[in-house]
């Protein structure tokens, strides 16, 4: 092989040797393993950045990694109720999920969303499989309920969300079948109730639930914030469990965040190794987590 005279392509020669040095170890680390991908709505952004995903999620599965998706919608649910006239109720800040607006999730989620994610990934040369929480009886859920404190009075009170659910029971048969066979499967958070029924579940939880079950290497939760900030509103880049808690308690995380640290704590306590949240915003978020030194969020671990 000859080497080449352009000074201009010889430098990029050598920029492709240290990406590739710097890549092996980490291809190495997940060679075969399974890292579950939460896509949210908010970082889905426009068919552009939706294709640069599906392209990393491809190039995972050809490095030999098993990806899952899972997806969210939150968004587009809300574009589509507005679309077809139907109203939200609210408590808490919380939407509740009533009959109609639940067939409007399954809709959305199962169907639009899920089959476009199906197709961007198919178009990168993957083989992607739209799948649900209620194929194969993959995921059960019961009824949630909060509790909310009333502004005036300072009591406590529980509210009905409706038909929001939380996983209690999670079959791995379906994915089993999958992984390992060049397929990536896309799952939208929608599953059957104990009792039968359909429920909406909370796509970070579910996609907590999917990777502990699988006792998955990594969990990456994509949303629009870079990660786990400290007081001086800087990115916390790692954080064990125990620090990871105490900021929890300090307050140095609050708000939407502790939803999503809690779904962290769940998912190392089922055997995931580590959680990352990032902002999926970011182009090659994954990849840059994933498979260089520098990584591209908050890494929590045991």
């Amino acid at each position: 092989m000859t080497k080449p005279d352009n000074p201009d392509l010889a430098a990029v020669a050598m920029e492709t040797a240290r990406v590739l040095t710097e890549a092996l170890p980490h291809m190495q680390r997940y060679d075969d393993e399974i890292v579950v991908v939460k896509y949210g709505g908010h970082a889905m952004g426009d068919d552009t950045t939706a294709r640069n995903f599906a392209r990393d999620i491809v190039l995972l599965e050809q490095t030999a990694i098993n990806p899952v998706v899972v997806h969210g919608g939150g968004p587009q649910i809300g574009q589509m109720l507005e679309k077809l006239g139907i109203k939200s109720e609210f408590k808490g800040g919380l939407r509740v999920t009533d009959e109609a607006t639940v067939e409007v999730v399954e809709m959305v989620l199962c169907g639009s969303i899920n089959k476009q994610i199906v197709g961007f990934i198919n178009e990168q040369g993957g083989r992607a499989v739209g799948l649900c929480g209620k194929d194969g009886n993959m995921v059960k859920a019961k009824k949630v309920t909060r509790k909310i404190k009333d502004p005036g009075s300072k009591l406590e009170e529980f509210i009905d969300l409706g038909f929001v659910g939380e996983p209690v029971l999670v079959d791995t048969t379906v994915l089993d079948q999958i992984l390992g066979r060049e397929l990536i499967p896309v799952l939208a958070p929608v599953a059957a109730g104990i009792e039968g029924g359909t429920f909406n579940v909370n796509a970070d939880t579910f996609a907590g639930a999917i990777a502990g079950a699988l006792k998955a290497k990594r969990l990456l939760l994509l949303t629009d914030v870079p990660g786990v900030l400290d007081k001086s509103k800087k990115l916390i880049k790692e954080l064990s469990l125990k620090d990871a808690r105490k900021l929890v308690a300090d307050g140095t995380i609050s708000g939407g965040m502790i939803p999503k640290v809690e779904t962290c704590f769940e998912a190392l306590d089922q055997g995931v190794e580590g959680v990352v949240i990032l902002d999926g915003k970011v182009q090659h978020a994954v990849l840059l987590e994933l498979l260089t030194d520098l990584g591209a969020g908050t890494l929590i671990h045991r």
